[in-house]
């Protein structure tokens, strides 16, 4: 005889695993885009090249391209709660030694540890959220989450303003900045800890924590569309973080002649629009469910903004509304979308690939966007120098829509052959 299934936690108990989660991710952002607003910094006072400062984003991302899939392995292996504990952990060791950086060298290890902990921990978090609220508004939640994640990045390219007096002291104590908020992460991730340690063992999770030892044969078990997702994602994020994350800042005030913090400010509007808009489209997939129509809604407004950005004088401001648009749409479809095309037994695997295939991305994205800036000789005397780093990130743009268009083919076909004759 079947036993009843347990009741879910309760409100109050599933509302603080969230807000912890949401910590983790608030200031996991904060700390990764903590780079952007001390770039022309680190150029004026420490004389880093832009490959230099490309490489600080580019080495964060670097060894994911291997590690996040073992992250995966390990989420599935030993537990969402474990392994968000001590990725949050490790993130905040690599804030510390990125402040203490002085050397470029030093700064660039502690980016490393900090990309060491923190993809593994976007892995282990996604699957929690599943974990605890699939088929309970999972996409909404999650879109929330992301929204939260957003707010991070946000205040990170804001506190040039609400910080100013720490960047009138020179480049650290910003980082320093960053490092309190991979404190606060850490403090999140053993809210977290503690919850899920209590009531995964009385099985009122939505979905099971998987048990069995990941065998490298489920790879090829994997659907063509969650390969597809796969290149969507790759192509999209590309383009996102190192273009937002690295270089828009600089590029704003050095093409477009923005101060600093007038750049900062028009930088953050990408994701402020993400924090409110991330949960519609989240809320949306969730009511209508129709990923493929809705993931290609979303990644055509990428390449419309390069063309706006690369063609129309003072376009700044509206290349950035449809960028910042596009960013709360497609992530708010795209995760959750990989659910519907994954075993759940095989998500931490799923969800680890693809961000380790993502951070290859980003990788080659900042340091092809920074050698084509430096032999360009971009800068403020020679603004049209940033102008094949443009024209590199709205071709990447072009190839995620194409993706998703494929993506909707797919589906369309699979919906044909499913109807009765």
């Amino acid at each position: 005889m079947n036993q009843p299934r347990p009741a879910a936690p309760s409100f109050a108990v599933q509302a603080f695993m969230y807000v912890g989660v949401a910590l983790v991710m608030l200031g996991n952002y904060y700390g990764y885009d903590s780079i952007a607003p001390v770039a022309e910094q680190l150029s004026r006072e420490l004389h880093f090249t832009d490959t230099q400062i490309g490489t600080l984003n580019a080495i964060y991302s670097l060894p994911n391209i291997f590690l996040v899939v073992v992250g995966g392995m390990l989420v599935d292996r030993f537990t969402a709660r474990r392994m968000v504990l001590l990725t949050t952990g490790l993130c905040l060791v690599g804030a510390v030694v990125t402040a203490l950086g002085a050397q470029f060298e030093v700064m660039a290890i502690g980016r490393l540890l900090f990309g060491v902990g923190s993809e593994t921990l976007a892995v282990a978090t996604t699957v929690a959220l599943a974990q605890w609220f699939a088929g309970r508004y999972f996409a909404l939640l999650f879109a929330l989450n992301l929204s939260l994640a957003r707010l991070g990045s946000y205040l990170a390219d804001r506190s040039p303003s609400f910080a100013g007096p720490l960047y009138a002291h020179g480049w650290q104590a910003p980082l320093w900045l960053a490092a309190a908020f991979a404190a606060l992460s850490f403090a999140g991730a053993l809210i977290y800890f503690c919850l899920d340690a209590r009531e995964a063992p009385r099985g009122t999770l939505a979905l099971a924590p998987a048990a069995e030892r990941f065998d490298w044969r489920h790879l090829l078990s994997f659907r063509s569309e969650y390969w597809l997702l796969v290149g969507i994602c790759v192509t999209f994020y590309s383009v996102i973080f190192p273009f937002r994350s690295t270089f828009a800042i600089k590029y704003l005030q050095e093409a477009q002649g923005l101060t600093l913090a007038a750049a900062s400010t028009l930088n953050s509007y990408v994701f402020l629009g993400a924090v409110f808009a991330t949960p519609v489209f989240g809320f949306l997939l969730d009511r209508i469910g129709r990923n493929a129509p809705l993931l290609a809604a979303g990644s055509l407004l990428l390449p419309l903004s390069f063309l706006v950005l690369g063609t129309l004088p003072g376009g700044a401001g509206l290349s950035t509304a449809l960028l910042g648009v596009s960013f709360s749409f497609l992530p708010a479809v795209l995760w959750p979308t990989v659910v519907r095309y994954t075993a759940p037994g095989h998500l931490g695997t799923a969800y680890g690939l693809m961000t380790a295939l993502q951070n290859g991305g980003l990788t080659g994205a900042n340091l092809v966007a920074g050698y084509l800036n430096d032999t360009s000789g971009a800068s403020a005397a020679n603004p049209g120098g940033y102008s094949p780093m443009l024209w590199f990130f709205g071709l990447l743009s072009l190839a995620a829509f194409l993706c998703t268009l494929v993506l909707w083919l797919i589906d369309q076909s699979g919906a044909a052959a499913r109807r009765p004759a």
